[in-house]
């Protein structure tokens, strides 16, 4: 990279708007593009942003899935409570082979190959467990979905930051969550679809399904360009800088782009980071580096451990444990917080880029913690105190505050982990770093996925919550003191401030007076109109 960067010496220079000779109107307005020509460019950056979004509806199908599917499975292939658990929480740490496999794959073969071989990786697992006649081939097909989805989720949310102008950085890199939501989301539609089938069937149509989406992630890579910040590591800066004019307003904004690549590539010339190996600088870190790792795998491991996997997976044994009895009441009640998560990651993505990173995490975190607390108690009353509220109630306290939970995490923790995890890494460390960041997040979300049954049989399920509910408290914690805002910042940007240190120490007090004005009514961010 920096013998990429020292053959360019200053033709990237950054363009000062005061420099050079003045421009008259006429000119100005030939070099401006037509609105017209902007509106297609920013449509040409959605579409992108879409497109690479595919592989995270690969994971999100597979987690709404299972949770019906696993009913079936039990019934079908007559496995134990310890099967179940590994069945369903394997994938979270299986998928860390794909996601610190996929950093190094990325930067040799270039981040869209990289979501395509995931998506084949998950082609073949998903077909493999739909045509699975045992619990051993079951889980060989498992292993290998995860390794895909651990490729494609990862360095895809990569991709989208590297192609996206700062302005809109925060919105398309939230687009992965949005898919994840809409693929938990289908999941639990599938499984209520297919409940009617015999129980040979029904899990292997539910699990054959998920087939679909990557077969649209394979036409989606003729579409979409390669990362232009990936194509300036591997020296071709002709097709970068095509690739930026496809994607900027002007070519005074494609020299500045590139300028800002040159630059974020020398910064740490100073330290002499550039003669570290990439993985033994993240083990080895800097101050500012080790402050990009707290931040980045810290919302990361809190993002899982809170116990949103729990919530999403186990969704039929809550609600049974609150009272519902029928299978198929179950599975419509799992729809419910399918379409609640769906919406509430919608309204994020009008206010994550007005609001900022941090206030939305603030009211994801505090709202999650309520509702944690809400639903272990309306649990506990059921089970222990069965006098004190009717049995409807108790259920309908169960689905609100399930419902309630997921939308405060899809409000913040949910898409902002993406965000921030694809932000606040520099070029040289962006693939592996954000590898590296999914690790605590898929080993927490594993633990969880594998322990719940067991640890609920000995605690209760309204144990466990309260349980999530205190390490989400802890979670509000964290975020006041190891994340910063990087709302309008460019990515070359973040990495000086974390270089600095000031911006990260300071910024705490004026969030907070950010959430309180977002609490207290900013009516016209939250219109979806």
């Amino acid at each position: 990279m920096a013998g990429a960067v020292d053959g360019m010496g200053s033709k990237y220079a950054a363009l000062d708007p005061t420099d050079g000779p003045e421009l008259d109107a006429a000119e100005v307005s030939r070099r401006r593009p037509s609105a017209s020509v902007r509106r297609s460019k920013e449509r040409f950056v959605y579409g992108c942003a879409i497109f690479a979004s595919l592989n995270a509806i690969l994971l999100g199908y597979d987690v709404g899935v299972m949770s019906g599917a696993i009913i079936y499975i039990q019934k079908d292939l007559h496995i134990t409570e310890f099967q179940e658990e590994i069945l369903v929480g394997c994938l979270s740490v299986i998928s860390l082979l794909g996601s610190l496999s996929g950093g190094r794959t990325s930067d040799a073969i270039g981040r869209k190959w990289t979501m395509g071989l995931g998506a084949i990786i998950f082609q073949t697992g998903a077909a493999i467990m739909t045509f699975a006649p045992s619990f051993t081939v079951l889980m060989i097909g498992r292993l290998l979905a995860g390794v895909g989805i651990g490729f494609g989720a990862m360095i895809s949310a990569v991709y989208i930051a590297e192609i996206s102008p700062a302005a809109a950085r925060g919105t398309l890199t939230s687009l992965p969550e949005i898919c994840i939501n809409l693929g938990i989301l289908l999941g639990y539609v599938s499984n209520y679809a297919f409940s009617g089938l015999s129980e040979h069937i029904s899990w292997r149509v539910m699990l054959g399904v998920g087939i679909l989406p990557s077969v649209f992630i394979g036409v989606a890579l003729f579409v979409i360009p390669e990362s232009p910040r990936w194509l300036m590591m591997e020296k071709r800066v002709p097709e970068a800088r095509a690739v930026l004019l496809q994607i900027s307003e002007s070519e005074a904004e494609v020299e500045e782009r590139l300028a800002e690549i040159e630059e974020a590539a020398n910064i740490m010339k100073s330290v002499n980071s550039e003669d570290k190996a990439v993985w033994r600088e993240l083990l080895n870190p800097s101050p500012a580096v080790r402050r990009m790792l707290y931040a980045g795998c810290g919302i990361q491991l809190f993002q899982q451990i809170t116990g949103i996997d729990a919530t999403v997976y186990y969704s039929p044994t809550i609600f049974r444990d609150a009272g519902i009895k029928s299978d198929q009441e179950l599975l419509a009640a799992t729809v419910a917080v399918g379409f609640t998560k769906t919406i509430f990651i919608l309204v994020a993505i009008f206010l994550i880029d007005k609001v900022g990173r941090k206030p939305l995490l603030y009211v994801s975190t505090i709202g999650m913690t309520v509702c944690l607390f809400a639903l272990g108690t309306a649990l506990t009353l059921r089970k222990h105190a069965e006098g004190l509220i009717s049995p409807n109630l108790g259920i309908d306290m169960a689905i609100f505050a399930v419902c309630g939970n997921v939308a405060f995490f899809s409000i913040g923790m949910g898409p902002i982990c993406w965000v921030l995890s694809s932000e606040i890494f520099p070029i040289r460390l962006r693939a592996q770093a954000s590898a590296l960041g999914q690790v605590g997040g898929r080993v927490g979300s594993g633990l969880v996925s594998m322990s719940f049954l067991s640890m609920a049989r000995a605690i209760s399920v309204g144990g466990m919550f309260f349980v999530f509910a205190a390490i989400s408290t802890v979670s509000v914690v964290f975020v006041y003191f190891c994340v910063p805002e990087t709302k309008g910042k460019t990515l070359e940007q973040i990495e000086i401030m974390f270089e600095g240190g000031k911006e990260w120490k300071g910024g705490g007090e004026v969030e907070l007076e950010d959430t309180q004005h977002l609490i207290q009514g900013d009516k016209k961010s939250f219109s979806l109109g």
